[in-house]
């Protein structure tokens, strides 16, 4: 698969699990092959006040810089983590996590997704 048709099915992937939140963007600013037989997905997302991404998994580490605003991630088993700007943090392969904005201004993060590549962006969870 060329990694233009790769970049398309992975961006089918991120704005149909987050088609149904409006609370949440997330634009892929660039993808591209990387060692391993991975893929790195360079995303901005921002969450509106109040809103959360939605308990979803990622095939690999998501690894993000909070630009601006307040909130918290919570990954299953761990405690709640909060989060604001200035803050970075990893959310390791296969977790299963939501990040909710808990502030009064929308979070904006800078994400980088390591990814195997073949596998979808991310997934929704139970």
């Amino acid at each position: 698969m060329n990694s233009i048709r790769v970049w398309t099915v992975f961006a089918i992937v991120a704005v149909s699990l987050f088609a149904q939140n409006p609370g949440i963007k997330r634009t892929i600013v660039k993808t591209q092959d990387v060692s391993g037989g991975h893929q790195a997905i360079i995303a901005s997302v921002t969450i509106a006040p109040g809103a959360s991404a939605g308990r979803h998994t990622h095939p690999g580490e998501e690894i993000s810089y909070v630009i601006e605003g307040d909130g918290e991630v919570l990954i299953e088993g761990q405690p709640p983590l909060p989060i604001k700007a200035g803050d970075g943090f990893v959310i390791p392969a296969g977790a299963i996590y939501d990040a909710h904005n808990t502030g009064t201004v929308p979070i904006k993060l800078a994400a980088v997704y390591y990814i195997e590549k073949g596998k979808p962006l991310a997934t929704p969870a139970k």
